[in-house]
């Protein structure tokens, strides 16, 4: 009987004393590849017969065996190992070593045991104990391969055992005698077009190279891109006439349990795949079938020397087979946890990679290849609007085909590593149009002028590079009032997130101030700046005056060692509004109210006193002193925000978000949380930090929803610019972009953006027909371009890797929109 048993495996033989086990491992098996029960006892305490040493024999045995399977070496264990108690140990071990466990079962008539035992000299134990473990054996036989065996052999005769015969395979990844060269393809995902505009580019004619090189595809065949089948008529015709190896992908995975009649989500392209293979016919599922069910998770190549796995795999895993092993390679170091877009958290096992084999793999796409430890990243998210790349090996060169459109929005778009980002930023870097790659939006395009004129701002004005690791968005609007009094109200804020599957969101408080970011590092060092990146203060004096004692205050409050960290980047307010708007107060809004309040003042006294004459002017009077009371009104509104500022004593600030500290961007927290947390700065220096005040709001809840309606207009009654409403758990949407904030401003803050008069009917109708898209629009791509600038500084990526993102913000804001929104 032919047996074909791994190169690499731990051979388990089975049966009852006398069943000729130690023969057939003499005849079949290395001495040093067979770990004989026997030997061990016999080892540790001078008797192979002692049965009271069977703990220490069997720590000793599976110590060795340890060993030998960690240096990559079949291993037999030569013991009774009729229990399942028995073989579950050795099932146990072969899945710590991530080998396959094979069972070679010698299951002999009784007699012939019995009659065996009856000559041997060495066994003074009882034929009933033959008889246990025969009747054992027999009792728990069919179900071996159940137990977690790869493979199950029975040799019921000595004629069966005298004719067995042993053959070694090589492990499916072994394919070490290819030596290549070979073209290592990224993941592809339906990107049919691509993939033969690079096979051509590589010298490939129809499926085939004149030069004898190898294809070989690092898996992810499927999805996303607009021809799967034909991706996969190509790759399979390629694989048959030996012109290309391929790996399995997750993709590939799933749909492979698709066909299996496996029940699965049909996500992320899958739906259109499995569409286009139904157009196919059966016959073509069948053969799609058949061709994913032969993939194996990883392959070594050129004697080892280089492993295609399609998400990667650490030297422990190369060589070897089990499940464990299998979805490393699909799905990569993941922990089971997924993060705040429900993607799987994937630690970076190429970050620590020590192997001595290049790993070329795919699955997580990256804006370039960089090789990291002998690792290299082939994804370059051609799906995604990026590129299709190839590796040419053992030349190392890279060889790339830009996508022709982008086919799809990534989940969790591209996550260049630190490295892939240069050292130093040159200017010129930005002298065209750019595309910014983003994981929580995609990508970004920005226009060569919106890039000069950011270029010319900040180059001009903004602050030390080095300290600009942030400007925040612009902030968009909620949509047009339906109450007939109103241009703006809580009622459009709460419908919105309701509408987006949002359950409860915070109002905050609105501080009519200053916009600042406060850069704070332990030593008092650090920058106040404005959200267009230009220094708060014109004298510096003032500046490091509150950086102190901001800097104090985040000591007492003990923020440095909760956080572990030595810097703070907090957005705020800083109060009062007229400090930073003293000269738009004396040049615009007080000039107005001025010269209006005297104008419309005389005016309401002279038709007061062509009335009292009897000229027919109540109607005109009517509308001049209506007109005289909105200019009351606009000059209280401004006035509710100015205050004497002659020290830095005479300011406070407000923050509302705690953005980043060393390591950790804080985008994970509910917006409740940032706000207890900068609360403790107030507790600790109430002469500097003010708390801003907040509600939760059920949004199935109408009475909780009329108690913030409520405090928002007694906040504005007070002179407050209004609120702002935030879903309480930022999440993305599986379809949609939610906004992350809406600010709610209030009726009379809105006379000095609008006008004096602005509610009166024949303005308000104006002003209701306003358009909000464009500005929401910018408010999205703003904050997730400020998102991923911060999130890539926070992974150690330098501040280099941070200015396109902050310089993206900025050429936003060059675009021509209403201010007023």
């Amino acid at each position: 009987m032919p047996m074909d048993l791994p190169e690499l495996c731990l051979v388990a033989l089975v049966g009852a004393s006398s069943a000729g086990k130690t023969r057939f491992a003499a005849q079949h098996f290395l001495p040093s590849e067979t770990l004989s029960s026997d030997f061990f006892r016999r080892l540790v305490s001078d008797n192979e017969a002692a049965l009271d040493a069977n703990a220490d024999a069997f720590d000793s045995l599976f110590f060795v065996a340890g060993k030998r399977l960690t240096r990559g070496h079949l291993t037999v264990i030569d013991a009774t190992s009729v229990r399942p108690n028995d073989r579950q140990r050795l099932i146990k071990l072969a899945r710590q070593y991530d080998v396959p466990a094979v069972a070679i079962v010698l299951d002999l008539p009784l007699k012939v045991l019995q009659a065996r035992h009856a000559e041997r000299s060495d066994r003074a134990f009882s034929p009933e104990v033959i008889k246990r473990q025969h009747l054992e054996l027999r009792r728990t036989l069919g179900g071996l391969s159940k137990e977690g065996f790869r493979q199950v052999w029975a040799l019921r005769s000595g004629e069966e055992i005298s004719a067995a015969q042993i053959r070694r395979v090589p492990l499916n990844a072994n394919k070490k005698d290819l030596v290549g060269p070979f073209d290592l393809i990224g993941d592809v995902h339906g990107c049919l077009g691509e993939l033969q505009a690079l096979l051509t580019q590589l010298g490939y004619v129809n499926g085939q190279h004149p030069q004898g090189r190898t294809a070989v595809f690092v898996g992810d065949l499927i999805d996303r891109g607009p021809d799967s089948a034909g991706v996969l008529d190509l790759v399979m015709k390629m694989v048959h006439s030996g012109q290309a190896l391929c790996v399995i992908g997750n993709h590939d995975d799933k749909l492979m349990r698709v066909l299996d009649g496996q029940k699965a989500t049909l996500k992320h392209g899958l739906a259109d795949t499995v569409l286009q293979l139904e157009e196919r016919g059966e016959a073509f599922k069948t053969e799609v079938r058949t061709f994913l069910r032969g993939l194996t998770g990883h392959l070594q190549l050129d004697g080892g020397a280089v492993v295609v796995a399609h998400a990667g795999l650490p030297e422990a895993y190369q060589g070897r087979s089990s499940g464990r092993v299998r979805s490393f390679a699909l799905y990569g170091d993941v922990d089971g946890s997924t993060d705040e877009w429900g993607m799987p958290v994937r630690r970076d096992w190429a970050k620590g990679y020590g192997g001595r084999a290049r790993v070329i793999y795919g699955h997580t796409p990256v804006a370039r290849p960089v090789w990291v430890n002998r690792t290299l990243n082939l994804d370059t998210g051609c799906a995604f609007g990026g590129a299709l790349t190839a590796l040419r090996y053992p030349e190392l060169e890279l060889v790339s085909v830009p996508a022709l459109a982008q086919y799809a929005a990534p989940s969790r778009p591209f996550l260049p590593l630190a490295e892939q980002t240069p050292a130093a930023l040159e200017w010129t870097d930005f002298s065209g149009d750019q595309r910014l790659e983003t994981r929580t939006f995609g990508s970004v395009n920005l226009k060569a002028a919106e890039m000069r004129g950011a270029l010319e701002v900040f180059g001009r004005f903004g602050i030390d590079p080095a300290d600009a690791l942030y400007l925040p968005p612009t902030m968009s609007p909620v949509e047009t009032s339906s109450r007939p009094d109103y241009l703006e109200h809580p009622d459009e804020a709460f419908a919105y997130y309701r509408a987006e599957g949002q359950a409860e969101v915070i109002c905050q408080e609105k501080h009519m101030g200053s916009r600042a970011l406060l850069l704070l590092r332990q030593d008092a060092s650090g920058a106040i700046y404005t959200r267009t990146g230009r220094p708060f203060f014109k004298d510096a004096t003032w500046e490091r005056d509150l950086l102190e004692r901001a800097t104090q205050a985040a000591a007492r409050a003990g923020l440095w060692e909760a956080l572990k960290t030595d810097w703070l980047l907090l957005d705020a307010e800083i109060l009062p509004w007229n400090f930073k708007a003293g000269e738009l107060l004396r040049g615009q809004y007080a000039p107005v109210a001025a010269a209006g309040e005297t104008a419309l003042g005389a005016a309401v006294q002279l038709l007061e006193q062509a009335e009292r004459r009897g000229l027919p002017l109540s109607e005109v009077l009517s509308h001049t002193q209506t007109r005289a009371e909105d200019l009351h009104a606009y000059r209280q509104a401004y006035r509710a925000y100015v205050r004497r500022v002659e020290t830095p004593a005479d300011l406070k600030v407000a923050p509302f978000h705690l953005l980043a500290s060393k390591g950790a961007v804080h985008d994970n927290h509910t917006h409740l949380w940032h706000l207890e947390t900068l609360g403790q700065l107030a507790d600790t220096a109430p002469d500097l930090f003010i708390r801003t005040a907040a509600q939760i709001v059920n949004l199935n809840d109408p009475a909780s929803q009329q108690v913030a309606t409520d405090w928002w207009l007694s906040l504005t009654a007070e002179g407050g610019e209004g609120m702002v409403v935030k879903p309480l758990h930022f999440r993305q949407n599986d379809k949609r972009l939610l906004q992350p904030a809406l600010k709610v401003r209030g009726r009379e803050y809105l006379r000095i953006i609008y006008g004096p008069e602005y509610t009166q009917p024949q303005h308000l109708v104006r002003l209701k027909a306003r358009a909000v898209k464009a500005k929401r629009g910018r408010a999205l791509r703003e904050f997730h371009l400020g998102l991923e600038g911060l999130r890539r500084f926070s992974e150690g990526a330098g501040i280099s890797a941070v200015h396109p993102y902050v310089l993206g913000v900025l050429a936003l804001e060059q675009g021509e929109l209403d201010a007023r929104l």
